[in-house]
């Protein structure tokens, strides 16, 4: 089993939104970067979100600036797990980011998307009072482990909903 830690959150006094992965994956771990991945298709759907065209081919800091830009803040559910491998499917011992304080210090927020089911669980079961206080939405994950929903269709979901 390998500790996986997440990364710092991705956001500004100006972000309304904010969207919660689980825990980054082997690939973004390594890299240090959100959804680094080639085949997640979280920036792809978020070009379309943020109406910005070939967003997903934007370096890394160009990208999150461009959420920064959109209102839209990136942070993970889980701050700590033990994990073989990316699926979420395998996190076991996981502990939470301070999504309280985070929330306190950045009052902006007032919508929270919740990228994937594992990250609606984990987010329900040390959260479930914010359910409330947010809207938050359990969004379809752009994991590439959900690959039953095309492109397509995430992107509607997507669009539709944050």
């Amino acid at each position: 089993m390998n500790n996986c830690k997440s990364f710092k959150p991705s956001i500004d006094n100006n972000s309304e939104i904010l969207i919660l992965g689980s825990m980054p994956g082997v690939k973004s771990l390594n890299e240090q970067q959100y959804y680094a991945h080639p085949q997640n298709r979280f920036w792809k759907v978020m070009t379309s979100v943020c109406n910005e065209p070939k967003m997903y081919e934007y370096s890394y800091e160009l990208k999150l600036k461009t959420l920064l830009k959109n209102k839209i803040a990136l942070w993970d559910t889980i701050k700590t797990c033990k994990r073989e491998g990316s699926l979420d499917s395998d996190i076991q011992d996981e502990t939470p980011n301070d999504i309280r304080k985070l929330l306190k210090q950045y009052p902006n927020i007032k919508t929270i998307c919740l990228n994937g089911a594992k990250s609606y669980s984990a987010f329900k079961k040390h959260f479930p009072d914010l359910l409330d206080k947010y809207s938050c939405r359990k969004m379809l994950s752009t994991s590439p482990a959900n690959a039953r929903y095309s492109l397509d269709i995430l992107i509607q979901e997507w669009v539709n909903n944050i």
